[in-house]
């Protein structure tokens, strides 16, 4: 994955109901919200390593379960697919309207390009 942040923001976007409400809240402090270990720290009241402690518990339980089930690796796989079957649908349209003029293979074409959109959302 690109990085870090956006490894650990899949995570808990995939896993992040798996964790505690106090893993949550601290996670999403420091990864979404940008806060700093001695900002969350200093407003839960507790040190920075005890900060740090429920952050780093709540990373690992999330790559265990990602580990184990393989659930993020297989959805940006599949995103990858979807987008090779809406180019190849829009080439498909391309060519028709370019040799063929065929209102059925531009039928054909709109339904893939519309199924490969409904599996993103």
């Amino acid at each position: 994955m690109k990085n870090q942040t956006y490894r650990m923001t899949m995570l808990f976007d995939f896993y992040g109901e798996l964790l505690t409400e106090r893993q949550r809240e601290f996670f999403d402090l420091y990864y979404n919200e940008d806060l700093s270990l001695s900002e969350i720290a200093e407003n839960s009241g507790i040190s920075r390593q005890g900060v740090r402690d429920v952050i780093v518990r709540a990373e690992g339980v999330m790559q265990e379960v990602e580990d184990k089930t393989g659930l993020i690796r297989r959805f940006l796989q599949m995103q990858q697919h979807i987008s090779v079957i809406e180019e190849s649908a829009g080439e498909l349209k391309t060519i028709n309207y370019r040799q063929y003029e065929d209102p059925r293979i531009d039928q054909l074409a709109d339904a893939i390009i519309q199924a490969a959109q409904a599996l993103k959302e």
